[in-house]
């Protein structure tokens, strides 16, 4: 028997396919295109996710041949936040707008600050974000109302593959979270929510545990795809919560930093209401508990960035070696990541990336990395947050595609200082989806059966105590740079 994870990504959709020995046989990426205008705009066409996502699937299938009958059960993760709008004939009303999107800021200051911060957390346990549906949906309201009162049914990314797949609406709690419509710790849609943002239940999709099932494939899909006509799809998760099933962070005081196109941090536990002035989120996870996320727009992106800029390729950096063990001592440069704004914790639209410090005698490798610094700089800002929240946090597991580059390992390790561990599998968020399709089939009872049969440690990293102390020096400068610019941030973001 074989599983599917499907992760609906930004830049790609990866499906990979799982065996009854839990071995990855195929893998397959197929990328798709991001729109960017207006300056914070980001926008993506679900139909394009639909094309690939089906001929992913068609890749997977053509593979495995007649053994194609043999796929059980397809999960999904997918990325968070983005507003997906279908009619009454199930047709696409205007593109999505996704996660790194900015342009709902006068939607986050009238939520924030005229509902009230105070009420929101009450309402669904977190604050207003540009990144977050509630806003965007409050901007289309305002600005394209007659689009708005097209809308029959509203949706998240990996939802909307869902739709595709078994023709039914419904989402996972994790997702939802994201929504701030979504009274988290109730586990049910906050009608105050819904009022204020002037849309019913009935647009909303189906609330469902990550694992639990919400149909089968479609049969005119079954037939196109050579798929059997009983295979199942579940609920799913958001990517964040996907990718902590993928590393095996479930249950209590685990945790687990992503180095992907965004930045995450993710810590499960007990309900948390963090003190509202702070950009962490209190959601549920896709184990049926509660997590503390922490959200940076930029991660990965930023390397990508550099290497375009300067037309270099800093993978091939991938180790300490004594000269830049050197650079480590000596650089003080340092790199603000927040080329998209940021969310975590600052919730600053305007927020924009800097290099502070560069003088006559910087070099490129110098400033890669202050780039690799600069990210998990700010990764720790939220981890101080979650700390100071009461959440003991010594280990984490590390994923993403970051986390392939040794030298960056090395850095996570000694910034936070922690212990890294990875996972024989870095495939994080679209093998959780497939973990999550295998307990939904029920070949596990549950998520922690599964997890503990799939996931094994490939290898950690311990934290340094001479680059501990260093990084703890060169951190109390990082903190004061974002305050003393954001004045600075302003006047550019009204030009």
């Amino acid at each position: 028997m074989y599983f599917l994870g499907i992760d609906l990504g930004t830049s790609s959709v990866k499906i990979l396919l799982l065996d009854s020995s839990n071995n990855i046989c195929k893998i397959v990426n197929r990328e798709y295109p991001i729109y960017y205008s207006n300056n914070s705009w980001s926008e993506q066409n679900p139909l394009d996710w639909r094309r690939e996502t089906i001929e992913g699937i068609r890749e997977i299938t053509e593979f495995l041949g007649e053994e194609s009958k043999n796929i059980k059960a397809i999960g999904l993760s997918g990325q968070m936040h983005g507003l997906v709008t279908i009619d009454s004939q199930g047709e696409i009303v205007r593109n999505a707008i996704l996660w790194n999107d900015g342009r709902s800021i006068e939607e986050v200051d009238y939520l924030n600050n005229i509902i009230g911060k105070e009420t929101l957390v009450e309402n669904t346990g977190n604050i207003a974000f540009a990144g977050f549906t509630a806003p965007k949906i409050l901007w289309m309201y305002k600005h394209e109302k007659e689009l708005f009162d097209k809308v029959k049914h509203i949706m998240l990314p990996k939802d909307y593959i869902n739709y595709i797949l078994t023709g039914n609406i419904a989402t996972d709690y994790s997702d939802a979270s994201g929504t701030l419509l979504l009274d988290v710790k109730n586990k049910i849609w906050s009608k105050s929510m819904l009022d204020i943002c002037h849309i019913t239940e009935d647009m909303l999709p189906q609330l469902y545990n990550s694992f639990e099932v919400i149909g089968k494939i479609k049969d005119s899909l079954a037939d196109e795809l050579n798929l059997s006509s009983e295979c199942i799809v579940v609920a799913g998760a958001s990517d964040n919560s996907a990718a902590a099933v993928g590393t095996g962070v479930l249950g209590n005081n685990k945790c687990m930093v992503s180095l992907g196109t965004s930045g995450t941090i993710v810590c499960t536990g007990d309900f948390t209401k963090v003190k509202y002035p702070y950009g962490i989120h209190s959601f549920n996870h896709a184990d049926g508990g509660y997590q503390l996320l922490g959200c940076m727009l930029s991660a990965a992106s930023c390397v990508n960035w550099l290497n375009k800029m300067t037309n270099s390729d800093f993978s091939n950096i991938s180790e300490i070696s004594s000269d830049i063990r050197e650079d480590i001592y000596s650089n003080n440069i340092f790199f603000l990541p927040y080329l998209m704004g940021e969310r975590s914790p600052h919730n600053d639209v305007n927020a924009r990336g800097a290099f502070v410090g560069l003088n006559m005698d910087t070099t490129r490798d110098q400033m890669f990395i202050s780039v690799l610094e600069g990210v998990i700089f700010g990764i720790r800002d939220s981890i101080e947050i979650i700390r100071n929240s009461g959440k003991i946090i010594n280990k984490i597991r590390l994923c993403g595609g970051g986390s392939k580059n040794l030298l960056w390992r090395d850095i996570v390790a000694n910034i936070l200082d922690v212990e890294v561990e990875i996972i024989e599998s870095e495939e994080g968020a679209s093998l959780g989806a497939a973990i999550l399709a295998t307990v939904g089939y029920g070949r596990y009872s549950n998520i922690d059966e599964a997890v503990e049969e799939i996931i094994k440690i490939k290898t950690s990293i311990l934290p340094e105590k001479k680059l501990v102390d260093i990084y703890n020096r060169k951190y109390t400068i990082f903190k004061k740079i974002y305050p003393s610019l954001t004045d600075i941030f302003d006047s550019i973001s009204k030009k």
